[in-house]
């Protein structure tokens, strides 16, 4: 079964994606992870993709895609794959539907801003040993103090809730118009997260089987 996971950042993708290929056992596949792939191992794509990320520039939709083609013509994809943070517009969308890349199921995960911002701005990293807490789901005993050695927990600046809120502005232009683009094929469906991960588990595997 060949995948596309859409949600908010924060929203709970990657635990899901997780989940979904150790239930299905096909590969989660991600933008950076392929981009990074392909730079490591020096292919033409990717060393075209490294002068764009090398000058500080995004690369291209049509290098992307090309590199993701060639990612999903390896053996392990075989059977299915899931596309975690591709397509992120319409455009990227398009451009796969052109290349002939058959997409059975979208999942989109849908939590609400409000939560999202409280659960990613709530996040604490030990500055020592990389532990994580979280003030109301997961507080270290002593606040500011990691329990497991001690060091200082801070917040990371992508939890900042000014930087929460700006990732969130760009989702909801950028990429919340694929959510009616895929509802049109017939192929969306929607999870409603949970306050509970193993909750929102169980709806997603019910949705990749219905």
């Amino acid at each position: 079964m060949n995948l596309i996971l859409l949600g908010a950042p924060g929203a709970g993708k990657g635990t899901q994606a997780e989940v979904i290929c150790n239930t299905l056992h096909i590969p989660a596949i991600s933008t950076g992870n392929i981009l990074r792939e392909a730079i490591k191992n020096e292919t033409a794509l990717g060393m075209e993709a490294k002068s764009y990320m090398d000058g500080g520039k995004l690369v291209p939709d049509e290098i992307v895609i090309n590199i993701l083609k060639e990612r999903l013509q390896q053996d392990d994809c075989q059977n299915g794959f899931i596309l975690d943070g591709f397509p992120r517009t319409v455009p990227q969308a398009e451009a796969l539907d052109q290349m002939n890349i058959r997409i059975d199921r979208v999942i989109d995960i849908e939590v609400p801003d409000e939560k999202i911002t409280a659960r990613l701005s709530g996040r604490r990293v030990c500055e020592s040993c990389g532990a994580s807490y979280h003030t109301m789901y997961k507080p270290s005993k002593e606040e500011g103090v990691c329990d497991a050695c001690g060091g200082k927990t801070v917040q990371r600046k992508d939890d900042h809730p000014d930087t929460v809120k700006e990732r969130l502005r760009v989702y909801h232009e950028q990429t919340e118009p694929l959510i009616d683009y895929y509802t049109k094929t017939g192929k969306l469906v929607v999870v409603e997260g949970q306050e509970e991960v193993a909750d929102t588990t169980a709806l997603t595997l019910k949705a990749v089987e219905a």
